[in-house]
């Protein structure tokens, strides 16, 4: 009985081997490869990192590109405010870009740019000159950030990267839109100008690459500037001791050493240069005291100061002390030694000041760090340009300051852009550019090829108005192609995405959003 039963069983079930074509999933290179796009052109959200921004989109601006870039032959200064993710770093890569196709077009009234940009390292040092229990608190921090605390880390930065490119440097500092003629700069400096820039050296060159003394001193060299003059007291020295040490010995007079007078003449040859050795050295004491954004050791300073005759220091401006008349005096220096070398404007980009540890992304710390830049004699120095790219939670603080704060601001001479805004239709625009920019030969795809006909052209521009920035839109835009591939396999694919698949995902990255704004605006 049981051998029938068993043979039954066997009789009743039939083996169904696997199939050895599973259904898969399509895949997202499948569903653009269809549409004519040879990749995601919403794979990146940053635009630092994104490579079709960069090489294929840079063209593709925002409608107040005009008011902030303005005309590069006389910089002036804007004011941007804009949400993460509206396009202001994107705006900062696209002004340089543009200033170095200006500067490639003309050989005279070029514009040099300082992509004021970093302040990790330029906080780090101001932090280190506080004790640790300061430290701790960053508000009591920044409180004492100063506006000639922005001007040095400024000069600091053009100035680094002038003088590497004057060494031909490989790895050097700044934008590929400063390029000048090195020969040329030889000759059109001036004895001047040449002394200037090597004042700005000593006190803002900011390289890692090699010690201070000896980046300077290869500066000296390549401006052919000198050095005999330098040594005339240490030379006078030499000479006082030789000839007391020298007529000694002539004389065979050894008992003379026991007299104080040979060592007194001796001390009389070296004081000018002791005396000179201490003014520099105090000098250089000073600089690294008020100097508080970048390292400056007082050894190797001293030593660059020394190099240096008195004629040259002579009534010469220096950032020893705590205020601004000094660096706007050295800026101007800057600025006469880019105009021999046929740069007429200088264009300052700040942007990511909500990126440095010490502001850890607060409005209220941001304030502290972005204010002391608000000044309209600095705003509008002349052949200066700023272009303050800002997160929208400092509109409001801006609209809180007191008559005071606005009359030394002088905001309505600063090209605002309260809000840097897209519209449905400029975020479908730029869709469709990022679509076309990685498209496969003459095709021209548009992001209405991509979705269902169902979804209206209206409800298309509602949703995108929705999201309110580019980087909004590419998240979305992301997630609904990815789900969209996720929901059919690839042997039956679906090449347009359903009502249904937009309006979920639409609501679920909305809901996701609003949840991430409350946790900012609560912390």
């Amino acid at each position: 009985a049981p051998r029938r039963a068993l043979g039954r069983l066997a009789t009743a079930y039939t083996y169904t081997p696997p199939d050895p074509s599973p259904q898969h999933a399509m895949r997202t290179p499948q569903f653009f490869s269809h549409h004519g796009v040879d990749s995601n052109p919403f794979a990146e959200e940053d635009a630092q990192t994104d490579h079709v921004f960069k090489s294929r989109c840079v063209d593709v601006r925002h409608p107040v590109w005009d008011k902030v870039y303005g005309d590069p032959t006389d910089p002036a200064t804007s004011l941007v405010f804009g949400e993460k993710g509206s396009g202001k770093t994107a705006m900062r890569l696209q002004i340089t870009e543009a200033i170095a196709k200006h500067n490639a077009d003309h050989k005279t009234n070029r514009v040099w740019v300082v992509e004021y940009d970093d302040f990790n390292p330029l906080l780090d040092h101001f932090a280190d000159r506080f004790s640790a229990r300061k430290q701790r608190n960053p508000s009591r921090v920044l409180a004492e950030w100063r506006l000639w605390d922005h001007m040095d880390g400024i000069l600091s930065i053009a100035t680094t990267e002038l003088v590497d490119r004057l060494l031909e440097v490989r790895e050097r500092h700044g934008s590929d839109a400063n390029k000048i003629d090195i020969a040329r700069a030889h000759r059109k400096l001036d004895d001047t100008q040449k002394r200037d820039l090597m004042l700005l050296a000593a006190c803002y060159d900011n390289s890692t690459a090699e010690p201070l003394i000896d980046r300077w001193r290869r500066l000296r060299g390549r401006l052919r500037r000198g050095w005999v003059r330098t040594w005339g007291w240490f030379s006078l020295g030499v000479l006082v001791t030789a000839l007391v040490l020298g007529g000694i010995a002539y004389g065979a007079a050894w008992s003379w050493l026991a007299n104080p007078w040979p060592w007194v003449a001796i001390l009389c040859g070296w004081t000018p240069w002791l005396l000179k050795l201490w003014d520099r050295h105090m000098c250089a004491v000073g600089i690294r005291r008020r100097l508080r954004v970048l390292r400056r050791g007082v050894g190797p300073l001293r030593a660059v100061l020394m190099s240096m005759s008195d004629r040259d220091l002579s009534d010469q401006p220096l950032p020893d002390r705590n205020r601004t008349d000094d660096r706007y005096e050295l800026l101007g220096k800057l600025q006469s030694i880019l105009g021999a070398l046929d740069v007429s404007g200088l264009v300052v980009l700040v942007d990511r000041v909500d990126e440095p540890h010490l502001t850890g992304g607060k409005a209220e710390h941001m304030r502290e760090l972005v204010w002391p830049l608000l000044d309209n004699k600095f705003l509008k120095q002349p052949g200066v340009g700023l272009k303050l790219l800002l997160p929208a939670e400092l509109q409001d603080h801006l609209n809180r300051e007191d008559r005071e704060f606005h009359q030394r601001a002088r905001i309505d001479k600063q090209n605002l852009v309260p809000s840097l805004d897209w519209s449905g239709e400029a975020l479908r625009d730029l869709a469709d550019a990022r679509l076309a920019a990685c498209a496969i030969g003459p095709q021209k795809p548009r992001l209405r090829d991509l979705i269902d006909e169902a979804v209206t052209d209206a409800r298309l521009l509602e949703a995108l108005r929705t999201l309110r920035t580019p980087r909004h839109m590419f998240k979305f835009l992301f997630r609904v192609v990815t789900t969209h591939c996720n929901t059919h396999s690839e042997s039956e694919p679906v090449w347009k995405v359903s009502p249904e698949t937009f309006e979920a995902v639409l609501a679920i990255y909305a809901r996701e959003q609003a949840s991430v704004d409350r946790g900012l605006s609560i912390g």
